[in-house]
């Protein structure tokens, strides 16, 4: 299952980069955020076929080294920003890489990964399209440029994955009391305020993480 994983996991990676062709012409940001949203499905991958955290890792450390050859050499132009805007592809296979390393390894809890994974797939990449594709106004703070639209998308998709995950977690008591509802939205503002004012890419990593080490803290 582990090797059968492995294969699914390059087999699918490969056909999100070669269908991301079909977004290149709208503009490679859609391309872009194409593959930045259907390459979270690869946690789904990962929780059904790998039971070794070292086959698990496997994948993204390639991926580190491919994305980092990829930006310096623009090998997979679908998906590549601007040298100016940051390594965010790399920053994105190295958050892969510590969500695997925790919830495969450490906690051995492929679950706990998954929604850090989708809130750095999903929540960022619709805030960037649904920023481009509605007119609202843009702040700028640590020299990160956002829109009221796209912080907006990032935090109700955020509250629905982290609302998601502490309802499975305690949903015994979950709407007993206004804790775990007020949890969820405090925890999802958090994280949308960290992806307002990581710039170059960085919200690849610092999402994510800030993420994970959220759910770990409140259990």
């Amino acid at each position: 299952m582990d090797f059968l994983g492995i294969v699914a996991s390059y087999l699918y990676i490969g056909i999100v980069i070669v269908s991301a062709k079909i977004f290149e012409k709208k503009g490679i940001e859609f391309s872009r955020k194409f593959i930045h949203i259907m390459l979270g499905n690869w946690w789904f991958i990962a929780m059904y076929f790998f039971t070794n955290v070292w086959f698990a890792m496997f994948v993204p450390i390639t991926f580190v080294i491919i994305n980092y050859i990829s930006y310096k050499k623009n090998l997979i132009k679908v998906m590549e920003r601007d040298k100016q805007d940051g390594i965010g592809t790399v920053y994105y296979a190295i958050a892969l890489l510590i969500l695997t390393i925790v919830s495969f390894g450490i906690y051995q809890e492929p679950l706990l990964g998954l929604i850090p994974n989708l809130v750095m797939s999903y929540g960022d990449g619709f805030a960037a399209v649904f920023g481009k594709l509605i007119k609202s106004k843009k702040f700028k703070l640590n020299g990160s440029k956002k829109s009221y639209a796209g912080s907006f998308t990032m935090f109700i998709i955020t509250t629905l994955l982290m609302g998601s995950y502490l309802f499975l977690k305690h949903r015994e008591v979950f709407w007993q009391t206004t804790h775990w509802p007020l949890v969820t939205i405090m925890m999802a503002y958090c994280i949308t305020a960290i992806e307002a004012i990581s710039g170059r890419g960085s919200d690849n990593i610092t999402v994510p993480i800030s993420t994970l080490a959220m759910l770990i803290l409140i259990g």
